[in-house]
């Protein structure tokens, strides 16, 4: 965070109060003062001593948030803090009010936020066609087409790319960002969780099923919280519908989430189990042309990355993968026995000790 300039905050206040502001003072208030034995905080609050026009002399807090473990790794997590504070401040009674949510550009100005109501995204727009309806076809169709393989090879070798970019955890790192994410894995309302809090009333998933898949889920996150050297760049969201085909093999992505960093195996999985999906669908197992793709991505993935350490981590994020795909949810219309199967599949994954991929079927119940 740029250092704090008298000037730039006057003119914060300035916008923020509607009227000239002058600053007279800037004081960081000592952390945790009334707290001597507590010596961790998240930043360092600076008292602001300023005048508005003639007005007598006033003073506020500025606060601000250092990077940091318990969800403050990202800027994204510190903005959802003071974005949510600001308007919870003045919804409390006897709660000191907040004046104002704002944010530092990269000159060091800083600008006011405290009228937003939403967060909005704009980005480039790019034209192409989803992945999935080649996956759609290799569904419906049983043949393979040269160009099926080349586009599988290549998408396999972009996770090989940005997989080899290391990831490091921001601040003082006590408890790291690679369990984060597993934590996240397990216990996010995007993720397994929350994917299970999701699902309505069926009569194939009963409530059992689902807190014994939960409770596997954090087994596995106790396996896998220590691995903190598996940490590297990812994608996030590497499915089908995030991805889309320029005419041959060029290709463009869409909607990573969940921050910069996280394991391989979530990506590799987000992909490759869309193949078993679409088999499914097709004739109850995998088998023929998606057999194929599925088999020779993990091949080629586990020859050029030399990370076979990704099948002793796969299970927990094939599950997440696979609740997906099984949620009346999100899938309403999908066949009972597919289902079925992919509940099955995430089960047998989770009670296996690692993934092999050659074993498919056997996970699925066929």
């Amino acid at each position: 965070m740029p250092e704090l300039n008298a000037d730039q905050v006057a003119r914060y206040l300035g916008t923020v109060f509607g009227q000239p502001a002058t600053v007279l003072k800037l004081t960081a208030l000592g952390k945790h003062a009334d707290d001597p034995e507590k010596d961790y905080g998240y930043g360092t609050p600076v008292r602001v001593d300023y005048t508005l026009g003639d007005q007598a002399p006033a003073s506020a807090v500025l606060h601000t948030m250092s990077p940091g473990p318990f969800g403050h790794e990202h800027m994204a997590d510190r903005a959802q803090e003071f974005l949510w504070a600001h308007q919870a401040f003045n919804r409390l009674p006897r709660h000191v009010r907040s004046l104002d949510a704002g944010g530092f550009r990269a000159n060091g100005s800083l600008v006011s936020l405290g009228d937003v109501e939403e967060i909005c995204q704009l980005t480039e727009y790019v034209d192409g066609q989803c992945y999935s309806v080649d996956l759609e076809r290799l569904r419906d169709v049983p043949t393979l087409a040269a160009l099926d393989l080349e586009r599988a090879d290549a998408l396999c070798d972009y996770l090989v790319e940005i997989h080899r970019g290391p990831g490091s955890d921001p601040g003082p790192g006590k408890v790291g960002l690679y369990v984060r994410r597993i934590r996240e894995l397990v216990g996010h309302g995007e993720c397994i969780m929350g994917l299970t809090d999701s699902y309505p009333p069926h009569p194939l998933i009963p409530q059992g099923l689902l807190e014994r898949i939960e409770h596997r889920c954090v087994i596995w996150r106790w396996k896998l919280k220590g691995l903190t050297h598996r940490l590297r760049r990812v994608h996030g969201d590497f499915h089908p519908w995030n991805i889309l085909f320029q005419p041959g093999v060029d290709f463009r992505v869409l909607d990573r989430s969940r921050g910069e960093y996280g394991d391989p195996a979530d990506d590799v999985t987000s992909l490759t189990l869309n193949y078993v999906f679409f088999a499914l669908q097709r004739g109850g197992r995998l088998e023929g042309n998606l057999e194929t793709i599925f088999l020779r991505f993990w091949d080629r993935y586990l020859t050029k990355s030399g990370d076979a350490e990704i099948l002793r981590v796969a299970p927990p994020f094939l599950a997440f993968r696979g609740l997906v795909m099984a949620s009346p949810l999100w899938y309403p219309h999908l066949p009972d026995t597919v289902r079925q199967r992919l509940l099955t599949f995430v089960v047998a994954v989770l009670d296996a000790d690692g993934f092999d991929p050659s074993r498919v079927n056997a996970y699925c119940g066929v």
